[in-house]
């Protein structure tokens, strides 16, 4: 958290105030006087039950009503730390007319094979992000910025009934969806807000120490981009949405195929090459390399030996399969 604040204090435009909301036990696990002795203003969350998006409606219930439209709330992870520009950067892009700058995120070191692992898929994310000039699919938690506009909006339409509700009353946060940020980034697309996540506005956040942290992670996330999409239903803003869950599925299901008949040649010893495969299998590989290429040498070569990464794929595609069976039967979620 301290080095949160620090890269909101070394801003080339810093913010004017930076308040740490120490969500259920801030007072015992020092967080409010960690941050205080860092100079950001602490505000405790009591008893609440609904973790991120809970606390941020705590302190947006109370102050956004009072906020010019013209201000600029940066709602952002104590574990990120901002490059030295972004706000500044964000702010160029408000003025041209958004409403909502998202960051793009790199993952900071550690967390060993896993942890790399992590940082390579998300340089191929950032570099998706900008060859298609800074159109995401969601503003991210780890950073973005919103004018108080938008936010007011978000709360009149979710209590005139034009968005889901969160509830008898209504706020800026969705607190039944598992991913507040998706469910925001809906909500802002519905009332036809502007959104971008510029390559200029670059963070690092951090990355899952351990498998089981990364898989309950994952979980998370697809499990909430099902749920958000099954509360909107299909319209012309969610429908590349959906598809996208479908397409996920489509590819779980080759993988599917690939492995079976692949373990199957193997057992009865009628494995051979063909050229097609062999060609295919090649654009793989140079795809893999060429997308981590912002991380160097060493992370090029190992993305090249496709049997170090694959399983890592197979792996986030299991979490996805369980997501979508998870929420086809509506089992119980958890944040």
């Amino acid at each position: 958290m301290v080095e949160t604040i620090e890269s909101l204090q070394n801003q080339s435009r810093p913010p004017e105030r930076i308040i740490v909301l120490a969500n259920n036990g801030g007072l015992s696990d020092g967080t409010i006087e960690l941050a205080r002795a860092a100079g950001a203003q602490a505000v405790e969350v009591p008893r609440n039950p609904d973790k991120k998006a809970g606390a941020l409606n705590f302190w947006l219930d109370y102050h956004l009503p009072y906020l010019p439209d013209g201000d600029r709330i940066l709602v952002m992870d104590a574990e990120s730390a901002l490059d030295r520009d972004f706000i500044r950067n964000a702010l160029i892009y408000m003025a041209k007319g958004h409403h909502a700058v998202g960051g793009v995120f790199q993952g900071k070191e550690g967390a060993g094979f896993v942890g790399a692992l992590q940082r390579n898929e998300y340089a191929r994310y950032a570099r998706d992000v900008s060859r298609k000039k800074g159109r995401t699919l969601v503003l991210t938690g780890t950073a973005t910025i919103f004018s108080a506009q938008c936010l007011k909006d978000v709360v009149r339409a979710r209590s005139d009934g034009g968005l889901p509700g969160t509830g008898a009353v209504s706020h800026v946060y969705d607190t039944k969806a598992l991913t507040e940020d998706n469910e925001l980034t809906y909500a802002l697309l519905h009332l036809g807000y502007r959104i971008i996540a510029p390559p200029e506005c670059a963070l690092r956040t951090e990355v899952m120490e351990t498998w089981h942290d990364l898989a309950r992670q994952r979980y998370r996330w697809k499990r909430g981009a099902v749920e958000n999409n099954r509360h909107y239903g299909v319209t012309r803003l969610t429908a590349k949405y959906h598809f996208l869950q479908w397409w996920g599925l489509l590819g779980i299901l080759v993988t599917a195929i690939y492995l079976t008949t692949f373990t199957a040649a193997i057992v009865t010893g009628t494995l051979s090459l063909h050229a097609l495969w062999i060609g295919v299998t090649v654009i793989y590989m140079v795809e893999r390399v060429v997308t981590v290429r912002s991380r160097g040498w060493r992370q090029m070569l190992m993305a090249s030996v496709i049997v170090i990464e694959m399983p890592f794929d197979i792996f986030l595609q299991a979490i996805q399969l369980r997501a979508l069976t998870g929420a086809l039967l509506h089992t119980r979620t958890a944040w």
